[in-house]
């Protein structure tokens, strides 16, 4: 996946997180999903915070939009197929695709899917 798409990805990621606020940390954990490497990672949240996506003050990241959750019931869709997890590299029989406007992000399964939107 070339570096822009992953980018536009992360932002749609932290666009639509669950939380009033994370940690820079936990953030960067949610960012990892798209991409492990370092270079992009960074231009995510630099992108997110000059585009007004979210702010950053010391280690706390806040969502600026509100009320932009992803629904399990229209944005998540389930397959059935052999997968890898793409958050804990478990196999998995039925897949979780968070469908986004810029691609699709999966890979998961049940358990992580719920971790990487933060409803756990």
């Amino acid at each position: 996946m070339p570096s822009d798409d992953r980018v536009a990805l992360g932002l749609e990621l932290l666009a639509h997180l669950e939380h009033a606020e994370l940690s820079v940390k936990d953030a960067m954990d949610r960012i990892e999903i798209v991409t492990t490497d370092p270079a992009v990672q960074r231009e995510i949240l630099t992108t997110a915070q000059r585009e007004g996506i979210v702010e950053r003050e010391g280690g706390t990241v806040r969502p600026t939009a509100t009320g932009t959750f992803v629904s399990f019931e229209s944005d998540v869709v389930v397959k059935e197929g052999e997968f890898d997890c793409q958050r804990c590299g478990a196999g998995i029989s039925e897949g979780h695709f968070v469908q986004f406007d810029s691609d699709e992000l999966g890979p998961f399964g049940s358990t992580c899917i719920r971790k990487v939107l933060g409803r756990d």
